[in-house]
């Protein structure tokens, strides 16, 4: 189950009490406060992994505590210090404020470390408040609270090659025919529900990564569809391929589909209007009237927009497309 958006709680621990204790000795009459520090309260670390793909763990674990510290004791011993709890995230996960949606921090490679929530500091025992003047203080300090907030956690899958385009475009059948991904495929009208990654290898040294984003609609920035879930996948991507169906099964015109899906990513994230992108029509092999194609050619033509026509049930014009990826993804940024 694919799993990238969970809110959790996270508490750090408090730290231990500082202790009021007195040197009792044999010989030494005036041992004066021997009064241990409390120990520092442990933190909530959030630590990404490349070993993961998803935030399912947090559906199922939604709070996470550190350990408290211990309190000061007598002949000046302190407290151990608190365990701090460890949470690992997979890469490409964000971590965000809930009130003010503010990036605290975002995860972009493997064995990053965010301390999310610090562990209260111990208290000082009464050793540490002794003075010439007051040699037998008898006061000490209360541990202080650990840090407590709440996180939003957002998944953004990182890949090289973002496919978007309307529901039935073609996207799952052709990640499966250029890399080794199985998303659900089947002969009649549905959507994709959850991204899926594949491998694509352009020559013996050279692969790449492309995501496969579920069908997106008019008004997916505002939230209809499963637009504004999934959006966010596209926004780390270097390439974007638009797949334009022009079998003619569809009525609306290919330009216009084309058209209204570049204004929801314009509208979800301005930059994604300004990365490369690669129109493609797709199911070559249903065509049974050339318009369609031909008008999507002549617009992106004018455009000076590259183009390319293929069938993935076929296999026509994979080669090339996979070619022409491993060219713009050299130049992109």
């Amino acid at each position: 189950m694919f799993i990238d958006y969970a809110t959790i709680q996270i508490r750090a621990g408090a730290g231990g009490n500082g202790c009021v204790a007195f040197r009792r000795e044999k010989f030494v009459p005036h041992g004066g406060p021997s009064g241990g520090d409390g120990g520092r309260g442990g933190s909530v670390v959030l630590v990404s992994s490349s070993q993961l793909n998803t935030l399912l763990d947090f559906r199922y674990q939604r709070e996470f505590r550190a350990g408290r510290g211990g309190h000061g004791e007598g002949s000046n011993r302190h407290g151990r210090d608190g365990d701090d709890c460890i949470v690992t995230v997979p890469v490409g996960t964000v971590a965000r404020d809930p009130e003010t949606e503010a990036v605290l921090f975002d995860f972009t490679a493997p064995d990053q470390r965010f301390v999310a929530a610090r562990g209260g500091r111990g208290g000082r025992g009464n050793a540490r408040f002794a003075t010439a003047t007051n040699q037998a203080p008898r006061n000490a300090e209360p541990g202080r609270a650990g840090e407590e907030r709440e996180l939003v956690l957002e998944l953004k899958l990182l890949s090289d090659v973002g496919l978007v385009g309307y529901p039935n475009a073609g996207k799952s059948t052709l990640i499966s025919r250029i890399s080794a991904a199985r998303p659900k495929i089947a002969d009649y009208p549905f959507t994709t529900l959850a991204p899926h990654l594949g491998v694509v290898r352009c020559d013996d040294w050279r692969s790449f990564v492309v995501a496969d984003i579920p069908g997106l609609i008019e008004g997916a920035h505002a939230g209809a569809g499963l637009g504004d879930r999934f959006l966010r996948h596209v926004e780390r991507t270097r390439v974007l391929v638009h797949l334009v169906d022009v079998s003619g099964l569809e009525p609306r015109d290919p330009v216009e589909r084309l058209k209204a899906i570049n204004r929801e990513l314009a509208l979800f994230n301005p930059a994604l209007a300004d990365k490369p992108q690669l129109v493609v029509a797709t199911k070559l092999d249903a065509v049974s009237d050339n318009a369609q194609l031909k008008r999507l050619r002549l617009h992106c033509r004018r455009r000076k927009q590259p183009f390319l026509a293929v069938s993935a049930v076929s296999g026509d014009g994979l080669p090339e497309l996979v070619r022409t990826l491993g060219e713009m993804l050299a130049v992109a940024p």
